[in-house]
């Protein structure tokens, strides 16, 4: 499918399989200069959980509502009471630190939102959404720095890298409760 981008710049979305099963996207530009197409991002999927503390303060819709207004698609949605096992599996990294127990139990003390989100780069951006891990460094305008009030209640997790979204999102969710589907935008707006 082809992407005009006004009068001189041209766009290309390919699909193919990915070692996984699951699609993968590139967004290809053309550039006039030398007749060739670029990749100008990849399509990635990552885990979002909103924590406990940001569902008590029904904070999930204005976390959806950002996440959307960026452009990424939501592919699969739960709101869940995590269990000890992916709790403890999710936070394997952390475990010989002193606050471990404590993350845990509160990581169990209410529900949690996941999700998965795709889009281009969302990883990265998706990083620079959440902002930093702790609150008192976080940059207003981050759902950190918007909404955390500390760093032991920090709103929302986001995964740091494409390895680790694609193992989160396998512990946190099974291939049949993510749906990929074409948005409206990528039809309608950008295929001739």
């Amino acid at each position: 499918s082809l992407i005009v981008c006004h009068w001189l710049l041209a766009a290309q979305w390919h699909v193919c399989q990915g070692h996984s099963g699951r699609r993968h996207w590139q967004f290809q530009v053309f550039s006039p200069a030398d007749n060739t197409f670029a990749v100008a991002g990849v399509c990635e999927r990552t885990l979002i959980a909103v924590k406990p503390d940001g569902v008590q303060r029904k904070l999930v819709g204005e976390i959806i509502k950002r996440f959307e207004q960026r452009g990424f698609t939501l592919v699969g949605l739960k709101l869940l009471q995590a269990s000890e096992g992916i709790l403890a599996e999710h936070y394997h990294d952390l475990r010989r630190k002193p606050f471990y127990p404590a993350l845990l139990r509160y990581m169990a003390s209410g529900p949690v939102v996941a999700m998965v989100w795709e889009g281009h780069n969302v990883v990265r951006t998706s990083r620079a959404m959440v902002g930093d891990t702790d609150s008192s460094q976080a940059k207003p305008g981050t759902i950190r720095g918007d909404f955390s009030v500390h760093i032991s209640r920090n709103v929302i997790h986001a995964s740091d890298s494409v390895e680790v979204a694609e193992r989160e999102i396998s512990l946190w969710f099974h291939s049949g409760e993510l749906i990929s589907w074409e948005t409206s935008d990528q039809s309608h707006l950008y295929q001739v």
